[in-house]
Order: C-alpha cells, then structure tokens, then sequence
C-alpha cells in the first residue's frame, strides 16, 4: 500500500472527541465551542486556576521550593540590565555551534515568562514592568527563525515522509513557532498590566513572525503536513496557543486553532498501535511537549469539547515507547538520533499522567525525576494517580516494528534488549540499523548503539548516511562484501516503498523472549541475499543470536558489534569488561570465521569539532555455501574460567531440519531448537 494511501486510511480512521479527520473541525465548530467572553488570563489558568496555584505554593513543599527559588531569580531579574543590542547573526552558526543570537532570543523570552509568571502570582507590577522590557526586544528582533533553518543551510535537506520534494519557504521553524508560544502567554499574563500600545508590540510581533506567514499558507511550509515529524505538532501547537490568546483582539485566529488541531490529529494518527514513535523517543518526547501548552487550553476554553489527549494512540499508549526504554533515572536506550537523555522534564508527563489517568505515566514520572524545578511544575504539578508499571514487561511496538526485551523495570541486574526492523523510510531522525539490536546491563550498553553525532549543517542533508553513526557501518546489523543498508528517500528522488525489514514473530515469555526479525528488505540486494536475525532473550540476562546469511559462496561475511565497554577479542568470543561487570560474547557457526576488531573515523564539520574513532569488533567469515549461520552467545561472566567453561560446553549442530545450539552457563544447561517449518527455520 502506498505510504500516502497509508496515511489517507489512518486520517480517517481515528477521531478527536469524535470529530473525524474526513470531517475536520472548521473555525465555526470553534467559535461555537469557546465562551461568548474571554477575559485574560485564559491560556494556562484563569482566575480561578491562579487561585489554586496559589493554594499550591502555599501548602506543597515541591511547588513552594520551585516558587521561592523562581522568586529568587525574578527579584534579581528586577535589577538585571537589559541588553538591548543582538548580538549579529552568525551566517555559519550550524558551523560555529555558537549562535549568540539565537542564544538572546531564548535567554530573554525565558526571563519574560518567570517574571510574567511572578506578576500574576503577586499582582505586582514591577514584574510586569520588567517582563515587557524582556519582551520588547525580543519583539525587536526581526525574526526569530534558528539559523539552520532558513534557507541557505535547511534547502538542501532531505523531505521527510508526506513532504513534497518542491520546497523553498522557510519563514517560520520550530524555533519561531516556539517563541510565539512563549510570548502568547507572556502576552496573556501581562495582559491587564500593559497598555495598547504595550500590548500591541507583543501582539503584532506574535501574527508577523509566526502565525501571519504561516495561516493560509500551509501548503508552502514542509512542516505542516510531515505528520510523522515531531515538527508537525510542535509548530501547530504553538500557532494554536498563539492564536488562542489573540483572540479577544483577533477573534477570526478560530481558523488557526482548527488547523492546529486537525494537523495535530493526523499526527496522532501516526503514532503505533502499542504507542512507538517512528523518529525515536527523544522526538515523540519533544511532540508531546509542545502539544500540552495548546491541548491544554483548548480543553479548558471549549469544556473538553475539543480534547486532543482524548486520540486513541494517547489514550492507550501515552508513555509506552518511552516507559519501555527506560533503564535508569533520566536514561533511556539510544535508539537512532535520540541520545540517551531524551526523557525531557517532569512536567511533561505531569501533565499527560493528569489528563489521561495513566498510572504507568505517573510511574515514569517519578522514576525519571525527583523533586520538579520549572514554574510548569507548579501550574501542572504531580498527578495524583497512584504509580503502576504495566503486567506486561516486555513488548513489540507493531506500528513501527521495535521490540524491547525486559525482565524488570528499575533492577541494574537484569538485562534489557531492544532491537529493530521497521522501514529505512525517516530520512529525519532514521539511521540504516535495521536488524540492530542493544544489550543493556548493570547500566552500561554492552552491546551498544553509537548514537549520533552533534548535528552540523550536513546531517540532515543527503550526506547523513556518510555519517558512520547513521550508516550501517556504526550499528549491530550484517554487511556482505561492505554493503550497506539504503534509504527509502534521496534529495529530489522518488519514494521507494518497502525499504526496510520486518519484526516476524514476537513470542514473549515468563522465562524467555523470542523476536525474528528479517531485515533483507533494507538492503540493495545485490550481495546480500537475504538475512533472518532470530534474538532469545533468556531471562534475566543472557541472549543468544542466530543469524542466516544468504549470500553469493566466496563473499565476505561480517556481523558487526559495537561496544561501550573494553573489548578484547580472542579466537572464538570476545570479553567486554564494562564499569561493574563483565560478559562474554561467544560466537559458534557452520564456517570457519575470525573474530576481527576496527574502528570507523567521525568528525563532524562544526568549528571546534573533536576527532574521533567509532570502535567495532566483529564476527568475519568467507561464505562457504548459499546460506551461512552464526549464533553469538551474550552472557555475564565471573572469571576467565567461567568463560572457558562456556566455551567448552557450547556447540551448534546445522542440518535441513534443524539447528540447534546448546551450552553450559551457572551449571544450567540451556538448548535451543530452530525447527524447519515451511522452508524457514524457527524457534521450536
């Protein structure tokens, strides 16, 4: 089915409070559902929610620390200068990394909000006073649009999926769309402080720099429709809650508030049936975010009429994906561009625990954070839900084909493995891993992804997958002969569909899990043939792997690994000494094989970018015959003579009706069967 037959299906499946996408809301369906009369504040409380933030500070030790120290800052903020002068525009700031302007705009917006906030708390004007000082000149600027984004350095990007190749209006980014935001609640939290004139400088630099460029031309903006970009919603949102608070001035902005929510809608669309996000945790994070400041008030203002955390994807699943590669306090599995620290701030999950009464949400909430630390967490404090992790420990995230073998969600001594198929079809945020799996234990990958780079001005473009830590080369995937996997989209080219591979069974287990992915589909196919990874996770922590590699007789072979821990390869296996503990990596096949270490060069084209080596170690063979086997055993260890007993007792026998690999470890016997079932190996 064509990705954009895909999409057209999905957008009229699924609704918002009823309201499907094939009848989307329209600005009347808004203006009927707001109040006759709107009276600022109204976006993230009114009078009344003041009240009870007030209460808030006033009784809970968490929001009275959050308050005192944020009045702290604001007292100090009274008497601060106000740098009126920008720093100039770095034309290379995605070169430099030292974009002093963009830095002005945050830092300036970031003391109008506190003291804004401060103002509406104490009634205090010199609050107000010095927040619209901060404002000012930030509504001076003349555009608030992050440098790598405008066209010079954006143009040459590679469209993510939905996105017309025709692209060349840049006017208004995420950067753009977020200080709109931000200045749309200073705007309604000042609002009764300021005069017009005061109130119009706010007001005309909101519709001028974001919302004015953007509504009613949709069409010429790349990020309105890329619904599996977590852009989609942040910059919808952020119009929505800027036209929001327009509207006792500007009430036909009901037009943008429509849009925003149908767009938001489609996005929603795209999130998987058990809640896995395409672009990786990090970006589903970053979505979420952005839309709790517009579903917030939109809830509010039509009395839930319109409530977008009513979607069924949210619903179901609003912390799955993130909850699932969770493995310490603020540590999630890297997976693609999302870095290990992608989780945000507690006030996110606050929020979404509270409005859709996930117990699993308020969980993550209090395992990933302790006390909260931004003014949000006061206005969206914890949720009073009663914590719960789900029955379930481990999941297959069907919608994008990842899985995530667990035993337990908060003991170092299990071990968590995620792997991966899904479709080489993100030019985004996607790496060429399919196949790739992690193996995480005693908090340290030891089977690793090597993450990816700082971003430069190139990695967004066609030369992302130059890069080795979005390329093959720098996951746990097979090459034959050096080939790599391919992406599903270049610069000005045609979408080719099914790139990718598949997550074939999924067989969870109390005492074992079982995953078979065949990842064929992501690779050219010119030297690799085909290839089925079958991954057991025997619980709690041993894996055992076996691969079938099809490929011409006489081609090189390599199963690549990649390693945070110290590697030292020997005849057979391998030994990885990590930070608090140690594994073996034993490796059985039907052909003679070496195991081979090296290392792939990064350095990314920014200023004061360091060199350095990606390290690899892996299992070579010369194929023998149309299809070869490998079986790699992961497993900790307590000494060398705990590893030579393992690699005495382990064997793998390969006939036409089975494989089996069988071995020692602890004194427990352990034997695995792959049966021959329709001409396909699978786990008996």
């Amino acid at each position: 089915m064509s990705v954009f037959i895909t999409a057209i299906f999905l957008a009229i499946t699924f609704s918002v409070s009823g309201q499907t996408a094939a009848s989307e809301l329209t600005a009347d369906d808004i203006r009927e559902a707001l109040p006759a009369t709107l009276e600022h504040p109204y976006i993230l409380f009114n009078e009344a929610g003041k009240q009870e933030i007030l209460d808030r500070i006033g009784n809970d030790r968490e929001s009275n620390d959050i308050y005192r120290r944020l009045e702290a800052e604001c007292k100090r903020l009274i008497y601060t200068p106000v740098e009126k002068t920008a720093p100039p525009q770095d034309p290379r700031a995605g070169y430099t990394g030292n974009d002093q302007r963009l830095a002005y705009l945050r830092s300036n917006i970031s003391n109008a909000m506190k003291l804004a906030f401060l103002y509406q708390m104490t009634d205090d004007t010199r609050y107000a006073e010095k927040s619209f000082e901060f404002a000012d000149i930030v509504c001076d600027l003349p555009g608030w649009v992050d440098r790598r984004h405008q066209f010079p350095v954006i143009y040459s990007r590679v469209w993510p999926w939905n996105v017309p190749d025709d692209q060349s209006a840049f006017a208004v980014d995420l950067e753009a769309a977020d200080s709109a935001r931000k200045l749309a609640i200073v705007y309604d939290w000042l609002y009764s402080a300021l005069d017009r004139r005061q109130r119009d400088r706010i007001r005309g630099a909101i519709l001028e720099k974001a919302i004015l460029p953007v509504r009613g031309n949709y069409d010429y903006f790349w990020w309105t429709s890329s619904y599996r970009c977590n852009w989609c919603a942040c910059c919808n949102s952020a119009l929505g809650t800027a036209a929001l608070s327009l509207l006792t001035e500007d009430p036909v902005l009901v037009d943008v508030v429509a849009e925003a929510v149908n767009r938001i809608t489609k996005t929603f669309d795209q999130i998987g049936i058990d809640g896995g996000w395409q672009e990786g945790c990090g970006y589903y994070r970053k979505g979420i975010h952005g839309v709790n400041f517009f579903a917030d008030p939109l809830n509010r203002l039509t009395k839930r009429r319109f409530n977008l955390y009513d979607h069924p994807r949210i619903k179901a699943n609003p912390v799955s994906f993130l909850l699932y590669n969770t493995v310490t306090p603020r540590r999630l599995l890297p997976m693609e561009d999302s870095k290990y620290n992608r989780a945000g701030t507690s006030h996110i999950w606050n929020k979404l625990a509270e409005e859709t009464g996930s117990a699993e949400t308020a969980w993550f909430r209090n395992y990933m954070w302790g006390d909260g630390s931004d003014m949000f967490d006061i206005i969206w404090p914890r949720p009073s839900i009663k914590p719960r992790l789900p029955k379930k420990t481990s999941v297959h995230f069907r919608g994008i084909d990842w899985a995530v073998l667990r035993t337990d969600f908060a003991n170092p001594e299990t071990a968590v493995i995620a792997c991966k198929a899904g479709m080489n079809d993100d030019p985004h945020h996607g790496h060429l891993d399919c196949g790739h799996f992690i193996f995480y234990w005693r908090n340290q990958e030891y089977i690793s992804d090597s993450s990816s780079p700082d971003y430069d001005e190139l990695f967004f473009d066609e030369a992302r997958y130059d890069y080795v830590e979005a390329a093959s080369l720098g996951h746990n995937v097979v090459m034959v002969n050096g080939e790599q996997q391919m992406i599903a989209k270049l610069k000005d080219q045609p979408w080719k569909e099914g790139v990718g591979g598949k997550i074939l069974e999924f067989r969870p287990g109390r005492e074992q899990d079982y995953v078979l992915i065949d990842p064929s589909g992501a690779y050219p196919g010119k030297e690799l043939k085909s290839w089925r990874r079958h991954i057991i996770y025997v619980k709690p922590r041993i894996a055992v792997v076996l691969d079938e590699i099809g490929c011409d007789p006489g081609a090189d072979i390599e199963v690549r690994f990649h390693s945070h821990c110290t590697v030292t390869p020997h005849k057979n296996h391998v030994t990885l000494v990590g930070d608090e503990g140690r594994m073996a990596l034993l490796t059985l096949s039907d052909t003679a094989f070496d195991i081979t270490k090296g290392k792939d060069p990064s350095l990314v084209v920014l200023r004061d970018a360091k060199f350095k080596w990606v390290p690899w170690f892996a299992t070579s063979l010369k194929a023998e015959k149309p299809v070869s086997y490998v079986a790699t055993l992961i497993m900790p260890m307590q000494n060398d003579s705990s590893e030579q007993a393992l690699i005495e007792s382990a064997d793998m026998t390969v006939n036409n009706e089975s494989i089996t690999v069988e071995f020692t470890a602890g004194n427990h016997p352990y034997r695995f069967s792959f049966t021959r079932q329709n001409g396909e190996y699978r786990l008996k």
